[in-house]
């Protein structure tokens, strides 16, 4: 086989090394697969945001846009960070981007030089380690347990920083775990922060898809904070808007406008009918967020009974709409990975490991709350099945 020219090896690792796509191409291969891997949520878009985006289009939101965004969904989103108890921002201190996703590796990308360090919990999304790894920037890993609920803690923090960290990440609620981090911890982390000055980008897309009595306090809305945090957020999780690729950054004026640039020379700007969209889904009636926090409360309810009925630990979840769960205890001593691929060809059910997400084990899985309560209660009774056909076989006598 001929070797690869050095000049075409990219710069950036798989940070799954190529398992997600695995996955996919083998479930696509599969009939009746019950998928609880992807956070991408199985409710379709509110009926009046299409309308939104749908008239728009007819009325010509065809064509470039503020670099920033519409004015008028700044306007929006800038109302709605405060009657969530967030920040006061002017409408140029909101830019609307592609996504959350590309959200991340704007800021990485505008506030990270070669060697600075970005403090980032894991298990956690792992984009934001990709995003470093382009800006040459060093990754400072913060292993979370099942001690403190995988819950990001000011102690596990401190531990990390060093004379060149420069940004920390807070993910709450966090992806993949599902757990939110109290806001006494949120207030202890904001005070590590201001003692040595750094930037917090503070992860809050999943801020209104919370259960039982878990709230999100947001960072930057405590004293001090909001000259030193950038809160990412969008529209995709609790408008189930995926597929309209739009979300928002809300920071101080003089890290929003240099970041500006580089979201300008990605795409220019974001998809105007997107905006539009994004717009009636801020103006509009709100009961469709609750219904659909309601609609993953029910799910989560099924997912933790189906664990429970089989003996599987996992972490509270409290938020998103993922439960992380323990495949070591279980008793089979296999790995999550090789966990979720037997159980993706042999019980049709696919989840996604943790090492996907950083996590310094290999012995959890996370599930998404992305099917009806039916389809996880099949998933629930597969899952069992293929455990127990672990188990039939390990009880045979050695040959």
């Amino acid at each position: 086989m001929t070797a690869l020219d050095p000049r075409l090896a990219t710069r950036v690792k798989l940070s799954d090394g190529g398992l997600i796509t695995k996955m996919l191409d083998i479930a696509n291969g599969l009939d009746d697969v019950i998928k609880l891997g992807r956070g991408d949520p199985d409710l379709d878009t509110p009926a009046h945001i299409i309308k939104a985006g749908q008239e728009a289009l007819a009325n010509g939101a065809t064509h470039y846009t503020h670099p920033l965004g519409i004015e008028p969904l700044r306007a929006a989103i800038a109302d709605n960070i405060r009657h969530y108890g967030g920040a006061d921002y002017a409408n140029d201190e909101i830019m609307i981007t592609p996504g959350g996703q590309q959200g991340m590796f704007i800021i990485a990308l505008s506030l990270l030089n070669p060697g600075d360090e970005i403090i980032v919990p894991c298990p956690g999304y792992n984009p934001y380690q990709q995003a470093a790894e382009m800006s040459d920037a060093v990754v400072r890993k913060v292993p979370m347990t099942m001690e403190t609920n995988f819950t990001l803690t000011a102690k596990m923090v401190e531990a990390h920083i060093t004379p060149k960290s420069k940004v920390l990440v807070l993910i709450n609620p966090n992806n993949p775990t599902g757990t939110v981090t109290p806001p006494d911890e949120v207030r202890k982390i904001a005070e590590l922060a201001k003692k040595h000055d750094l930037i917090v980008i503070s992860d809050e897309i999943y801020a209104r898809l919370t259960f039982g009595n878990n709230t999100v306090l947001p960072v930057a809305s405590l004293p001090d904070m909001k000259e030193r945090t950038i809160t990412l957020s969008g529209f995709s999780k609790a408008y189930a808007m995926t597929g309209w690729r739009i979300g928002y950054l809300a920071g101080p004026r003089a890290l929003i406008e240099p970041m500006s640039e580089v979201n300008h020379a990605f795409a220019i700007s974001t998809a105007a009918v997107s905006q539009h969209g994004a717009l009636a889904a801020m103006t509009g009636s709100q009961q469709c967020v609750e219904d659909m926090r309601r609609t993953y409360d029910e799910r989560r309810a099924a997912i933790c009974a189906g664990l429970d009925a089989i003996g599987m630990e996992y972490a509270e979840p409290q938020g998103a709409f993922y439960v992380y769960a323990n495949v070591a205890s279980l008793g089979l001593g296999i790995t999550a990975g090789a966990f979720c691929e037997r159980l993706l060809a042999q019980g049709r059910v696919m989840m996604y490991p943790g090492t996907i997400y950083g996590d310094h084990t290999d012995d959890f899985v996370r599930m998404s709350m992305t099917q009806p309560v039916d389809r996880i209660q099949t998933a629930m009774n597969r899952i069992a099945a293929v455990v127990e056909s672990f188990r039939a076989e390990q009880s045979q006598p050695a040959q």
